[in-house]
């Protein structure tokens, strides 16, 4: 685990504090941690979405992502969910065969196509899983609002291309390897099921976080270490400072 960890810490600038893991494994606190986990799996697909449908295919192509995200979104959105049913569906293979069209003016649309149908794949299926841990232990899904790291994240996107996807590009690898340094923090404190699942997480996030990093530099074709350094301060200061609301990727919390 420390040879899969070692490259995601020397990444982000600072560790998660133990402060928010204290209040993390809060029993009270653990519902809004499971929700919030898989509104996040989720939010990530419909990232991993977003990439292809905007840069990388044609419209046809990308009308076959809306269908293939159609069950996801309309559970999450319909406020009279069945949870068994959507766990139970017939359509529940994840999984998304149909060729994909890459656009001719788009040259790295190929590689890009490739990374995110696999990230999206996965995160619709940890979605799945958080889910159905919820359902066990009696857990109502709900949506939640996005927290402030989130959007403090994309106020660093610069508005014009192709610096506003290498941007989104290096915060998708931020999200991703903080996520993963979470998960490896958390799972000493929870109870066996949860430990032994946020454990099994580890290997594909810190993927994601690695297949974020090379598309951004692929694409950027220069250096972009000064960017991933500015992008890397303001993770930091998002993590280390106060929160007020509690969730997966909140700050320090205000301890009373």
């Amino acid at each position: 685990m420390q040879q899969l960890l070692a490259p995601i810490e020397a990444f982000l600038k600072c560790a998660t504090p133990d402060s928010w893991i204290r209040e993390a494994v809060k029993p009270e606190n653990l519902a809004t941690l499971l929700i919030d986990h898989c509104n996040c799996e989720l939010k990530a697909a419909q990232t991993g979405m977003f990439f292809v449908r905007r840069y990388a295919v044609d419209r046809e192509s990308g009308q076959q992502m809306l269908d293939w995200a159609k069950p996801y979104e309309q559970f999450v959105y319909c406020k009279d969910r069945d949870i068994e049913h959507f766990l139970n569906r017939d359509s529940k293979k994840n999984d998304f065969t149909t060729g994909l069209v890459a656009k001719a003016d788009f040259g790295h649309g190929t590689e890009l196509i490739a990374k995110m149908v696999r990230l999206i794949k996965e995160e619709f299926h940890h979605f799945e899983q958080v889910l159905e841990i919820m359902h066990e232990r009696g857990i109502p899904y709900r949506n939640m609002r996005a927290g402030r790291y989130a959007k403090g994240m994309m106020k660093m996107v610069r508005t014009h291309e192709p610096a506003a996807l290498i941007d989104k590009l290096i915060i998708g690898a931020f999200i991703e390897a903080r996520s993963c340094e979470r998960f490896a923090k958390l799972a000493p404190h929870l109870d066996e099921e949860l430990n032994k699942f946020y454990v099994s997480l580890l290997r594909s996030e810190a993927r994601h976080y690695q297949d974020y990093l090379n598309l951004a530099e692929v694409i950027a074709g220069e250096e972009i270490g000064d960017r991933i350094e500015l992008i890397a301060e303001n993770e930091a200061h998002l993590i280390s400072s106060i929160d007020e609301e509690f969730n997966f990727h909140s700050g320090a919390p205000t301890e009373g």
